[in-house]
């Protein structure tokens, strides 16, 4: 039977994620209100857009509550680029004049997301400069992710005013990485985060992964 996938569709580029998730025969379903957010899932969406609005709307159509239980309740989560700063337990302001990855401020802005996952992380951390950029040559760790020693494989990464992640907290795994080694993309348990867009890569890896954990 085919797994079903709630995908926010708010705000932000949630149609692209959902074509992913139906190249693997996932059943991939927008959620737009809070009737839609109280069906049955196997997992869940959170794509890129503007954390904050996306922070606003989830509160105004009654969806951040009951979303919010599903993951207490170990709902499997993938979210990308401003979902990623909505799982995030500490979220800071960017970018840092002349640092390449930028470190958090002392004052941590106020998105008010789920904080699900131990992680800090800075946004619009590359500045406007490096707002959007893409890369051939971004690292995925197929196995376990960053095991020692582990051959990554080579993916595209598609970047649009990317968050960094500054800090990983206890449990936190790097799955994917730039060439330099700065995490782009992190797991803690079965929830996934990546500061990359990869619906608009033909590249499947991370949603391989997301799928195995529904």
């Amino acid at each position: 039977m085919a797994k079903t996938v709630g995908v926010l569709a708010v705000q932000g580029a949630f149609i692209e994620h959902r074509r992913r998730l139906e190249q693997l025969g996932i059943t991939a379903v927008e959620l737009r209100n809070g009737d839609d957010a109280r069906r049955d899932l196997d997992g869940l969406v959170l794509p890129g857009g503007e954390s904050t609005v996306q922070s606003k709307l989830l509160r105004e159509l009654d969806m951040f509550d009951p979303l919010m239980q599903k993951l207490a309740d170990g709902l499997p989560v993938f979210g990308t680029c401003a979902g990623l700063i909505l799982l995030a337990q500490q979220v800071a302001n960017g970018p840092v004049a002349g640092v390449e990855h930028a470190a958090p401020t002392s004052s941590h802005v106020a998105v008010a997301g789920f904080a699900t996952m131990p992680v800090t992380v800075v946004r619009n951390a590359y500045g406007r400069q490096l707002g959007s950029f893409h890369i051939a040559d971004g690292q995925f760790f197929e196995g376990e992710p960053s095991v020692a020693g582990e051959d990554p494989a080579q993916i595209p990464m598609t970047f649009i005013r990317a968050p960094h992640i500054a800090e990983l907290g206890d449990g936190v795994d790097v799955l994917a990485a730039l060439p330099d080694g700065a995490p782009v993309a992190v797991t803690y348990r079965n929830q996934i985060g990546a500061t990359f867009h990869p619906e608009l890569d033909d590249d499947m890896s991370i949603y391989n992964t997301f799928a195995r954990m529904l």
